[in-house]
């Protein structure tokens, strides 16, 4: 199965290219790379699929919390 490419040019100011340029190094990917990553990641954020900031989603999940040891306790309680 062959999967098709598509060329898209963008234009971006030469201060976004440097910054683009550092984030791609610190990642270890070319520039392409790294713009295709953060597409699909933005992209899967709109659809729904990730939470603009995830650790905001958490804070805000209203679920039982309590220290690691103590959970696990309570699980291992209730399969006695």
């Amino acid at each position: 199965m062959t999967v098709a490419s598509y060329r898209l040019q963008v234009l971006i100011s030469g201060s976004l290219e440097n910054r683009l340029a550092k984030a791609a190094r610190r990642a270890r990917s070319s520039r392409g790379a790294w713009v295709r990553r953060a597409i699909e990641e933005r992209l899967e954020r709109e659809s729904g699929g990730l939470p603009r900031d995830p650790l905001a989603a958490l804070r805000e999940l209203d679920a039982p919390t309590a220290d690691i040891d103590v959970m696990i306790a309570e699980i291992e309680a209730g399969r006695s």
